[in-house]
């Protein structure tokens, strides 16, 4: 017997023998192809079809979504999800509607979002969404096809090096070569994906991979060299920004998105607590801490409130954590926080002293280093520095005037009011800075926004995405009229899905934050922002009159006509009903169209360069 394994194939073929089934003398030849169909059998076990692969990989990762859309070269790959039900495929209705969506499903749920597109324009149409993933550090995993290996660099149908297009906007990008290397790959994408930073991992898989053989194994863990995320803290560096904020007599908190993505929220509030230090935050970074709190001053930046931005300039210690310091958060960096030592502490080693140079560099986990300032932390005497603070506040508070009808404002106190808990989703524009301004955060509502690319379109697919994530949870789009229509087809995967998202569209017709920007800084030249323009308008247009077209869509027809329902709301005197008949819709999405007024514009407002003490406040 050559081995024990085969050993039921000899017990096997002599019984035969006994029975005078086959000859004595042909047993050995007879053993020998029961030998081969045994081996077969045994090589079966432990070998898996690519497509039957990478769906095990997904099921053993705990993926229970996918966003896909189907083509060509991913069609083997479908067929396999086909087969199963522990897995469900969203089919958005565009690339980028599909990986927007994955990107609100991961932000909603911690977990890792799935995508699964074609090669060539189902590959590149996912570009924006990757980079908008890999600014706001949302964990993607997003499988492409592409053509068989043999065609590869001959300008095949649909082939594009899409691994050599997005290397600079995912944490890792790979090519499948060889087949036995899938599992590792799919392991490491899932793990790069959602340690340290997280972000989008990109793996492009050939045609002929998908159909090869190979080992059906998946590594339980993995072993990447020169990929080793930070899990502790400089315990001397901390003990310096301690001393600091110990000492200091006008410290501030600068909280950035970093807080939110680690989930270290109560850890922030305890040591703001007890230490008595007032927060101010980044647009990404709000909601770590309750904004009703009376230690949280507000936003900082270029349309921060006026508090906060004093707040950052006069400080004496600014301890930030979770911030990349860009130009919207300091402004002129010769003027950036000009009286402060700065302490930074971040994940990402790269993002340290890249933009501010600061004063006591942290690379860390935002969990990690407020427990061990917790273990530490003393209280102290805050009280004429917050005072300080409130002063600038009531001097100049955040309020929109109320006598000239609806504002979004009133719109948002609204929206305050209604929804106890809920996930809130923007699109990018005017709209995001009023809601980044006035909404109520805490552990019941979360804001999901388009904060480092700053990405139109986003809103719609997002909060798809995070209803389908979250389905027990109530969630509302804020959208612009320009951003909405740049993803509308998703309202259909809205439908089919029976996502019963409330879409708040702020209607003021025209492209509103460059509307903004020609008004105060362009002697009032709206090219190219009206929305209601037609060929027939006149040519140096100064704003809207009685002579102007109908604004194209009517947006509530357009609702009705994807099977979604449409409410038009344009006195405050409606907001409220508006938004308690949109919440008894539960088959499907409405949309509530607040007609608000074109020259509405966010204050307060810094101009591109200059201090974020210069605030343009009226």
């Amino acid at each position: 017997i050559p081995h024990e394994s085969y050993l039921s194939t000899y017990v096997t073929a002599l019984d035969l023998c006994l029975q005078g089934l086959i000859s004595p003398s042909t047993l050995g030849s007879d053993v020998k192809k029961l030998d081969n169909a045994e081996a077969q059998r045994e090589k079966e076990k432990t070998t898996l079809y690519t497509r039957n692969a990478i769906v095990k990989a997904l099921q053993e990762e705990g993926v229970d979504t996918i966003f896909g859309y189907p083509g060509g070269t991913v069609t083997d790959l479908f067929d396999e999800l086909y087969k199963q039900d522990s897995i469900d495929v969203v089919l958005p209705r565009h690339e980028q509607g599909l990986i927007h969506a994955a990107e609100g499903y991961a932000k909603s749920t911690g977990k890792v979002g799935v995508c699964l597109v074609t090669s060539g324009p189902g590959a590149t149409n996912i570009i924006t969404g990757l980079a908008d993933a890999h600014y706001d550090s949302i964990p993607l995993v997003c499988f492409t096809g592409q053509v068989p290996l043999s065609l590869i660099g001959n300008d095949a149908f649909q082939e594009v090096d899409i691994v050599g297009m997005t290397r600079s906007v995912t944490k890792y990008g790979v090519t499948v070569h060889r087949r036995e290397d899938l599992g590792r790959i799919i392991k490491m994408a899932f793990y790069i994906a959602s340690t340290g930073k997280p972000g989008p991992v990109l793996i492009d898989i050939p045609k002929d991979i998908q159909t090869a053989a190979g080992p059906a194994e998946y590594p339980s863990n993995i072993q990447i060299r020169g990929y080793k995320p930070n899990e502790s803290v400089h315990i001397g560096q901390l003990k310096k920004a301690y001393k600091l904020l110990r000492t200091a007599k006008k410290p501030l908190i600068l909280a950035g998105g970093g807080i939110n993505i680690a989930h270290a929220n109560d850890k922030l509030l305890a040591l703001a607590e007890k230490m008595q230090i007032p927060v101010v935050t980044t647009i990404m970074g709000k909601g770590a801490i309750p904004t009703s709190h009376p230690l949280y001053v507000g936003n900082s930046g270029m349309h921060g409130k006026y508090a906060a931005n004093m707040a950052v300039s006069k400080c004496d210690v600014l301890f930030s954590i979770g911030t990349r310091f860009n130009d919207r958060i300091t402004g002129d960096l010769n003027e950036f926080a000009p009286k402060a030592k700065i302490v930074h502490i971040d994940v990402d080693t790269a993002a340290i002293s890249r933009n501010v140079v600061v004063d006591v560099p942290i690379v860390s986990d935002a969990n990690l280093a407020l427990e061990k300032l917790l273990e530490w932390a003393e209280s102290k005497d805050t009280a004429a520095w917050q005072a300080q603070i409130a002063g600038w506040d009531e001097k100049n508070p955040l309020e929109m005037r109320r006598d000239h009808g609806m504002t979004p404002q009133m719109i948002f106190e609204h929206v305050n009011r209604t929804f106890g808990e809920a996930v809130y989703v923007t699109d990018v524009g005017q709209h995001q800075m009023w809601a980044t301004q006035y909404l109520e955060l805490d552990s019941w509502h979360q804001l999901i926004t388009s904060g480092g690319l700053g990405t139109m379109g986003f809103g719609l697919p997002a909060a798809i995405g995070a209803k389908i994530g979250n389905p027990d949870k109530e969630v509302v789009c804020f959208s612009g009229d320009g951003g909405l229509q740049m993803n509308i087809q998703e309202m259909a995967t809205a439908v089919v899905q029976e996502a019963p998202v409330i879409i708040c569209v702020f209607n003021n017709y025209y492209l509103g934050m460059v509307r903004q920007m020609q008004q105060l800084f362009y002697g009032k030249r709206y090219e190219a922002t009206c929305l209601r323009r037609r060929k027939g308008c006149p040519a140096n247009c100064k704003g809207p009159n009685a002579s102007c077209p109908p604004y194209t869509p009517d947006f509530i027809a357009l609702a009705k006509s994807y099977g979604a329902h449409g409410i038009r709301v344009e006195r405050e005197e409606d907001i409220q009903a508006a938004l308690d008949e949109a919440r008894t819709y539960k088959d499907a999405p409405t949309i509530i169209e607040f007609v608000i007024a074109t020259d509405e514009i966010v204050l307060p407002m810094v101009k591109s360069g200059n201090p974020m003490s210069e605030m343009i406040l009226k």
